[in-house]
């Protein structure tokens, strides 16, 4: 059985900043009403995260006074699948990337194509 690699809750929340801290200032400064939150598990098996808003691309003028979209990280499945520390720094990433260009309003299939 593999072993499943621990980080804690704190040290996986500063994981995902500084892969946020990784996209460019141009896109940073582009993102629009989104909070990104670390989730211990998924709403359903699978997940390592997930996008739920309006993407950028489909808001228009009557776009206002609306919650803000979410970009949840999940961080036992992401442990799960790693076997080292600096596995789980690759896969936060890829993940954090992943998400934020469902933000962008980039669809799975071209995510995958840039290898996110």
């Amino acid at each position: 059985m593999a072993t499943v690699i621990e980080v804690s809750r704190e040290k996986f929340e500063e994981l995902v900043a500084e892969a946020l801290d990784t996209i460019p200032a141009e896109l940073s400064r582009a993102m629009s009403n989104v909070v990104v939150t670390v989730v211990d598990d998924p709403p359903e098996p699978g997940l390592l995260g997930l996008y739920t808003g309006i993407p950028l691309t489909q808001r228009g003028d009557w776009y206002s006074g609306v919650l803000p979209d979410r970009i949840e990280i999940y961080r036992n499945p992401i442990c799960q699948i790693c076997d080292t520390e600096e596995h789980v720094v690759e896969e936060v990433r890829i993940t954090v990337v992943h998400e934020v260009g469902h933000h962008f309003g980039i669809d799975d299939a071209r995510l995958h194509e840039l290898g996110w």
